[in-house]
């Protein structure tokens, strides 16, 4: 099958636009929505200057995700001296899975001359996931306290430097999944925090979406969520990008990947149906933001670690706490 852009030989076909790309043009593709996101979202805000850029971290794990998005920013912005760009790695204690993702990283920042911090459960918890998994005081799966700690500790650093934004790679079938999730679970206050967090754009209206009750809530962005997962580890081939590609050990997100498998049988048999959720979740979203931001709780102190919390500690250290009595 030929290129339906320059006649070339296709190495992809989009059943939902119907297109056939070859590799130029499929890494051009991801690339245009990639840098249209970022526009549509007004992510670079108007009063950043060279004198007074913005500060971007980056959630880089090493898996083609995040490899793919801090590459395409590098691309676009290294030239760009109001924006500047940190990428975050974290080290979450897992044997030999972290260690070699963490070459992926080090590797793709160091040809890039970017940036790049590093931060470990242990040091910042004393916990390792490998002591968690085997403890779980709360029953509850590795993803379920990862993601806790994994969320603090994004945001923490990210408003201890100052960052504007934090970015993280999730790509269009993670943002899909978590909407139909939401939905089938009937979570409309999780759907409007969402939107606040990091969907839709930045429009000015910065105190608003970022709850402004505290200064450690930096917003989020996903500039890849227009972009599905097969697209994107297409692009990290032809890139020759350095992406850790195995999952994680402890990974067991059974209702996640019922929902992946549902997704993957409808978009088969009804190519586009991750867009139409995206494009109805976002307008909902906004709607149910609009809606539930005059009935949030005012953010307070965590009276342990200080993070903001709707009670008097927050979910981690109520995790943290658990896992010391065992």
């Amino acid at each position: 099958m030929d290129c339906d852009k320059c006649g070339d030989t296709a190495v992809s076909h989009a059943a939902y636009s119907g297109l056939h790309l070859c590799e130029e043009h499929l890494c051009a593709s991801v690339e245009k929505r990639v840098r249209r996101r970022v526009r549509e979202d007004n992510l670079l805000g108007r009063d950043a200057t060279p004198e007074d850029p913005e500060t971007w971290v980056i959630g880089l794990s090493g898996g083609k995700d995040s490899v793919v998005l801090t590459h395409i920013l590098h691309e676009t912005f290294a030239k760009d001296p109001r924006v500047e760009l940190v990428a975050l790695s974290i080290h979450e204690g897992i044997e030999g899975y972290r260690d070699e993702s963490l070459d992926a990283c080090r590797e793709l920042t160091a040809d890039r001359d970017l940036r790049h911090e590093v931060v470990s459960y242990d040091e910042e918890f004393d916990v390792r996931m490998d002591e968690v998994v085997e403890d779980d005081p709360k029953n509850m799966s590795a993803c379920a306290y990862c993601g806790v700690f994994r969320r603090d500790v994004l945001s923490r650093y990210a408003a201890d430097i100052g960052a504007d934004k934090l970015l993280t790679g999730h790509n269009l079938d993670d943002e899909a999944e978590t909407a139909l999730m939401n939905f089938l679970e009937g979570d409309v206050r999780q759907i409007a925090q969402q939107f606040d967090a990091s969907l839709g754009p930045f429009d000015g209206a910065s105190s608003e979406r970022t709850r402004g009750e505290t200064e450690a809530f930096v917003p989020r962005a996903k500039p890849l969520r227009d972009v599905p997962e097969k697209e994107v580890a297409l692009y990290a081939r032809f890139e020759g990008l350095p992406a850790h590609i195995t999952e994680c050990p402890h990974a067991e997100e059974a209702y996640r990947g019922e929902i992946q498998q549902l997704l993957y049988d409808l978009e088969e048999r009804h190519p586009g149906t991750r867009h139409s959720i995206m494009a109805g979740y976002e307008e909902l979203a906004a709607l149910a933001a609009t809606e539930h931001r005059s009935e949030d709780p005012a953010l307070d102190e965590c009276e342990q670690c200080g993070s903001p919390t709707t009670g008097d500690r927050c979910r981690k250290c109520s995790l943290l706490d658990a896992l010391e009595a065992v």
